[in-house]
């Protein structure tokens, strides 16, 4: 079980609590108005996200190699997508845990990035065989 999920609605209690005993209702007003702004922020970089991303395709992503350079382990899925502006094709089954979803871009190299409870656990970069043969020598 995830303590994130316990921890924020005690907190956001604690400080509707702390706010009604150092300001009486002016305190739990200040304070609800203060949850609810937090609140209206977060929906907001997810919407915005989301029409990012409903612009391109599904599992397109402008550079594979710059993806999984920028890629950290720990972050959430919507951060994954707000880099990528695309929703990756999943490849796991719906509703399984470890999510498995790919971005690939126009050369065919492509990330694929599980996902355990909703945070990046580990991804990988395949390119094709014929990319490297492809790039003419420098020198």
């Amino acid at each position: 079980m995830n303590l994130r999920n316990i921890l924020v609605p005690l907190g956001a209690v604690a400080l509707v609590g702390f706010g009604f005993t150092a300001y009486g209702w002016a305190g739990v007003a200040a304070v609800v108005g203060g949850l609810v702004m937090w609140a209206l922020l977060h929906f907001t970089r997810l919407v915005n996200v989301m029409k990012k991303a409903a612009k391109r395709p599904i599992g397109y992503v402008g550079s594979a190699v710059m993806l999984n350079a920028r890629l950290v382990e720990g972050v959430n899925l919507m951060h994954v997508v707000a880099m990528t502006q695309a929703l990756g094709e999943l490849l796991s089954p719906e509703g399984a845990d470890p999510e498995v979803y790919r971005w690939t871009d126009g050369t065919q190299s492509h990330v694929t990035c599980e996902f355990r409870h909703g945070k990046l656990v580990k991804w990988t970069l395949v390119r094709p065989e014929g990319e490297a043969a492809a790039t003419p020598p420098q020198g």
